[in-house]
C-alpha cells in the first residue's frame, strides 16, 4: 500500500465525486480510478458505491478513512518534525473553534502563530462544539478549542483551558429586569434566543434545565453571538450565555441576571486526537497559549 493510494482515496471520500478530487489533487480522472482500483485489489473491498452523479464509502470504506486520515497525520507530524530540525517549521495545521469562546482569543493567537511560523499553512473551521468534537476525533482536525459539555466521544483528549459561569440577558423593559438574582424555575415558559443544538451554549443550557425538571421554549435559533444579542435587545427572548458574552459592547444595553440554582459551568478546552502523534506545529501553537 502507497501512501499517494491513502491520498487518493481520502480525497475521494472528502470530495464524493472523482472529477473534483482529480482536480484538488491535480492528476488525471483516468489516474485516480486507476489508484483506487489498486487500493481495492490490494485491500480486496470495495471502498466506495459508484453512480453516475457521486459516490459514497461503502462499510469498508469508512473504516479505512479513519486510519487513513490518522497514517496520513502520522506522516506529515514526521515531516514537521525532520524541518523543524532544520530550523524550517513548514506544514498545516488545521484548527477548530466555536465562536466567541471568551478563554481563548483564537483570531490574536493565529495571528501570533502566522507571524512566528510563516512557513505553516493555517486552516480555520469555525462550527459548533458538537461537530467540531467529532472531526477532532475523525483526524479531520488536529486541534479544536470548545466548551465541553459532556464527556468526549473515545479517541479524543481534552486539555483544560478555562471556566466561567452562565448568566441570563434579557431587554431591560422585560418582566425579569432589575430581578439581578433569581431561581431557574422563573424563567418557565420564557420565550429564548438560542443556538443551533450543536453549540456548546445551547447544550449547557439544556442541560440546566433538564436537571431542574423544568420545559424550556427556545422559539428562535441562530448560528452566531451578535444575531443572538440583537434579537434579544428587540424584546424577542432572552437568552441563557456564558458570563463573557455580557460584557460584549452589543450587550451593554441588556440587563443581566445571575442564577441562585448550581448551573453547569462553561468550560473551554482544546482537544486533541486521542491516538494520533501531536505535530509539531500543534505543539507550537499550544505553546504560544501555554499549554503543555
Amino acid at each position: 500500500m502507497e501512501l499517494r493510494h491513502l491520498e487518493h482515496f481520502v480525497a475521494v471520500a472528502e470530495e464524493g465525486h472523482f472529477t473534483r478530487a482529480a482536480q484538488r489533487l491535480i492528476i488525471s480522472q483516468s489516474g485516480l480510478s486507476a489508484s483506487i482500483r489498486t487500493l481495492e485489489r490490494e485491500l480486496g473491498a470495495a471502498l466506495f458505491h459508484r453512480n453516475t452523479r457521486q459516490v459514497s464509502l461503502t462499510e469498508a470504506g469508512r473504516a479505512l478513512l479513519a486510519e487513513s486520515r490518522r497514517a496520513l497525520a502520522s506522516v506529515e507530524a514526521a515531516r514537521e518534525a525532520v524541518a523543524a530540525v532544520n530550523g524550517l517549521l513548514r506544514g498545516t495545521v488545521r484548527i477548530g473553534a466555536e465562536q466567541c469562546l471568551g478563554a481563548v482569543d483564537v483570531p490574536g493567537l493565529l495571528a501570533r502563530f502566522r507571524a512566528a511560523h510563516a512557513g505553516v499553512e493555517v486552516r480555520l473551521d469555525q462550527a459548533g462544539s458538537a461537530r467540531l468534537l467529532d472531526d477532532v476525533r475523525a483526524g479531520v482536525l488536529d486541534v479544536a478549542f470548545v466548551p465541553v459539555v459532556a464527556p468526549p466521544p473515545d479517541g479524543v483528549d481534552l486539555i483544560p483551558l478555562n471556566t466561567e459561569g452562565m448568566v441570563v440577558l434579557c431587554p431591560p423593559d422585560h418582566p425579569l429586569a432589575g430581578s439581578g438574582r433569581i431561581e431557574l424555575s422563573r424563567l418557565h415558559g420564557t420565550a429564548f434566543v438560542d443556538f443551533q443544538e450543536e453549540w456548546g451554549a445551547r447544550q449547557l443550557a439544556d442541560a440546566a434545565f433538564a436537571a431542574a425538571g423544568l420545559e424550556r421554549r427556545v422559539t428562535m435559533e441562530v448560528n452566531d453571538v451578535h444575531t443572538l444579542l440583537d434579537l434579544v435587545g428587540h424584546g424577542l427572548g432572552v437568552a441563557l450565555v456564558p458570563e463573557h458574552v455580557s460584557r460584549k459592547r452589543a450587550a451593554e444595553v441588556l440587563d443581566v441576571l445571575t442564577i441562585e440554582d448550581a448551573l453547569p459551568c462553561w468550560a473551554v478546552s482544546v482537544a486533541l486526537p486521542a491516538a494520533q502523534r501531536r505535530g509539531v506545529a500543534v505543539d507550537r501553537l499550544l505553546d504560544l497559549l501555554g499549554v503543555p
